[in-house]
């Protein structure tokens, strides 16, 4: 498994507002964390059980961490850094996360901690067409006029392969290792 870490901190880099809400108003995060029957109200959960499995576990009480947002697909654009894999399918996701611990949410220095230590694990699994990108960006937090500035992370699992079957079971492995290693490092503080 390819596995690596980005610190996006650059003024064009993606940012996070939490709690977020799409502006139709039909998309809206939810706290799974403490209400984990909510679960039910996310499509992509719904859609993809494996999904589902890791937002019950990365928002369980044994994580250090909860979800803030996600999404999956399925795609045949790859890029070239991806043509490693000798692939024409991907199936992609992402899963942004928050510390749970408030005072965490603030600290830079944990955050690239946290990303470094998951992808130290992660480089040990076996060698598989499948990667996982875990990138520290900027997070506003608190939905007044004047939200705290902190950090999240958003971590993007892949899997690669020449048809939906074999991109899909890749992708699951590797979103159960990214999980795996998760609740380790909870466990581990």
């Amino acid at each position: 498994m390819d596995a690596d870490f980005s610190i996006e901190l650059g003024r064009e880099d993606p940012v996070l507002d939490f709690p977020w809400k799409d502006p139709e108003g039909k998309l809206a995060y939810f706290d799974l964390k403490r209400h984990p029957e909510l679960i039910a109200q996310i499509e992509e959960a719904e859609k993809f059980p494996e999904l589902g499995g890791f937002l019950r576990a990365v928002n369980s009480a044994r994580s250090v961490v909860e979800s803030a947002k996600c999404d999956a697909w399925t795609t045949t654009e790859l890029s070239a850094e991806e043509e490693i894999f000798d692939a024409s399918h991907k199936f992609a996701s992402y899963v942004d996360l928050i510390f749970s611990n408030i005072d965490d949410r603030w600290s830079f220095s944990r955050h690239e901690l946290f990303v470094k230590r998951l992808v130290e694990l992660l480089r040990r699994a076996p060698d598989m067409p499948a990667s996982v990108e875990a990138c520290v960006r900027r997070c506003f937090f608190g939905d007044t006029e004047d939200p705290r500035e902190g950090f999240y992370f958003s971590v993007y699992v892949n899997g690669y392969g020449n048809d939906d079957g074999a991109v899909r079971k890749m992708w699951m492995i590797a979103v159960k290792l990214v999980e795996t290693a998760i609740l380790q490092m909870s466990a581990s503080g």
